[in-house]
């Protein structure tokens, strides 16, 4: 009798739950799946549960924008009890896929959705059981005997063929609990829900730091609306003090949420991944950075837009950059705001997309599986220069966020100041902490605030931070990095004291964030060997070669390219 394949499943969140998805679409009557949740639910995760979110927190994706599991929203949304809908105000024959909706109400949603894999699971007779409150504390790889061991808790080991790590955010705490009112996240929000009666400086402006906005504003202050629907705020009366101040690199606020043309960050003009491996093989090995940003950018947007394709034609990728920004620094951050407000208001409306915008979006979610190919110089171009602008635009801040955050700014609760690269902040032994920057006119400040919270968002975590240390001490897991094209740049960034390593053949190589993997998450040791028994989905980790956060799209596609190397006799398709 031939032996199951016994696969694990670590962490039932999102990411959890679209590997469920994919191993049941599999049917394969061979394999036995074991998932190890944390805590006792699945599907929700941390974002879409009380660990990431309360009430006033919403999704920065609607219904139509989500990848297909076994119901849509808006068909279970008709399922969900009268209190519960009551309690987040949503009627359901009113319902549209196109609008945003509390992040709690959609873990509910993600969790109905793990419910009903399960059930088809058992309908079709594949073996699968669920481990709740169990938290994987090790890893251990067994290349002789070709089996993985996954230790629970510390103490209990049990023998897997394959792993999937699919465990999900972190944030690691560094002053949090040792310095009063300083937190090194929003997460859970519940720790937030402060009455204070002075500053609160809130590190960036991400949708972290939005979500760390609406939780205070709401402890120290209300809300209301006029006759004509304007928002306003108005402090309690002992909070009278109360103020947040943001500080950010670059003085920018995230760019609102509009309508997408193409919902699923795709787009048919695209290149294939036959084009790609065409061109790293004719590229010296290298996935050239400016070859992606013409096709996969500039290309689309000549046919939707032929004007702005004029305008930028020409431009290198550092000058497009440059270009957008210098648009965005003109402008007074909360003016800008209320602009983007109103054309995002007039897409939404009329259902036609802002397409360059949308094009970012698809360009920075087409540069992440491949992004392990780039050369160490294209890489930093990246970093220093594409990226900042992606991480503004795409953030895709909803459209009730963006209202809150025009009323706090007009009551003088909400303001933000530019700190650039070189700013620090220094935690007080006796609680918050100070920030110390340099202004716009060259002088260096140092201001102190009784509480301070990091909203810069997830982290790409280092190599070291890598939870499971077993892995480590073999060796099985080995740092990203990415090869120079050019020695000398190598040895220029090495003597500028850049993470920079060069081995025995004198080629150089820039260390990135988090553990190497493959065009299939499947981890890869210090010599270059692939692990078919491991593979890791888990964002925080793979930081370095997959830098964009696509959330459940990246769900998507990370689980389809696993399941075409772990089951390879299914060849099941990509849209199963």
């Amino acid at each position: 009798m031939k032996n199951k394949k016994r696969i694990a499943v670590l962490g039932g969140g999102p990411s959890g739950l679209f590997m469920f998805k994919r191993l049941v679409a599999a049917d394969n009557p061979d394999i036995e799946i074991t998932i190890f949740e944390r805590k006792n639910k699945l599907g929700a995760g941390m974002p879409y549960s009380q660990e990431g979110a309360n009430d006033e927190h919403i999704t920065n994706v609607s219904g139509n924008e989500i990848p297909l599991l076994v119901t849509t929203l808006a068909d279970w949304i008709k399922t969900v009890a009268k209190d519960t809908l009551d309690k987040f105000h949503i009627d359901p024959k009113r319902f549209n896929e196109y609008k945003v909706l509390p992040r709690l109400l959609f873990g509910q949603y993600l969790a109905a959705q793990f419910d009903l894999l399960q059930q088809q699971a058992k309908k079709t007779g594949i073996a699968y059981e669920v481990h709740y409150n169990s938290e994987v504390t090790d890893i251990i790889d067994r290349p002789d005997q070709e089996t993985v061991f996954v230790e629970i808790g510390g103490k209990d080991k049990l023998e897997f063929d394959h792993v999937i790590i699919c465990t999900g955010h972190n944030w690691p705490k560094r002053y949090e609990g040792t310095v009063p009112n300083y937190f090194d996240s929003p997460y859970p929000p519940a720790k937030l829900g402060l009455k204070l009666n002075h500053a609160v400086a809130i590190k960036g402006s991400s949708l972290t730091a939005v979500d760390a906005i609406r939780t205070l504003s709401r402890h120290n202050g209300t809300f209301e609306k006029d006759n004509d629907s304007k928002l306003s705020y108005k402090l309690l009366e002992d909070s009278n003090d109360f103020k947040i101040v943001l500080h950010t690199r670059n003085g920018m606020l995230p760019a609102v949420r509009f309508h997408l043309e193409d919902s699923h960050l795709s787009n048919s003009s695209l290149l294939t991944k036959a084009e790609i491996a065409s061109h790293i093989k004719d590229n010296d090995g290298f996935l050239s950075l400016d070859f992606v940003f013409e096709r996969d950018f500039k290309l689309p947007i000549r046919e939707k837009e032929p004007e702005f394709y004029e305008s930028i034609k020409g431009m290198r990728l550092e000058e497009f950059v440059a270009a957008m920004m210098d648009l965005r620094e003109r402008l007074d951050p909360f003016q800008l705001l209320k602009a983007e407000y109103a054309e995002a208001e007039k897409s939404i409306k009329r259902k036609e997309s802002v397409y360059w915008k949308e094009m970012l979006g698809v360009l920075s979610f087409a540069l992440n599986y491949p992004a392990k190919h780039l050369s160490a110089e294209d890489m930093q171009r990246l970093q220093t220069s594409l990226s900042p602008l992606i991480s503004i635009v795409i953030a895709y801040i909803p459209q009730s966020s963006s209202e809150e955050l025009i009323a706090l700014n007009q009551a003088g609760v909400l303001t933000l100041i530019p700190v650039g690269e070189d700013s620090e902040v220094q935690p007080e032994t006796e609680g918050g902490a100070v920030y110390h920057y340099t202004d716009e006119h060259g002088i260096k400040q140092a201001s102190y605030f009784e509480t301070y919270i990091d909203g810069v968002g997830q982290p790409h975590l280092t190599f070291e931070a890598f939870p499971f240390k077993s892995l480590i001490e073999q060796r099985t897991v080995s740092p990203a990095r990415l090869k120079f094209r050019s020695a000398d740049e190598g040895c220029k960034a090495l003597a500028d004291g850049k993470d920079v390593w060069q081995d025995q053949n004198g080629d150089y190589y820039l260390k990135v964030s988090g553990i190497t993997i493959n065009d299939h998450f499947q981890v890869v040791d210090s010599y270059g060997a692939l692990n078919d028994r491991i593979y890791i989905m888990a964002v925080p980790y793979i930081g370095g070669y997959n830098p964009d956060y696509s959330g459940l799209d990246f769900s998507e596609e990370a689980s389809a390219a696993i399941i075409k190397r772990l089951l390879p006799e299914n060849k099941i398709s990509i849209a199963s």
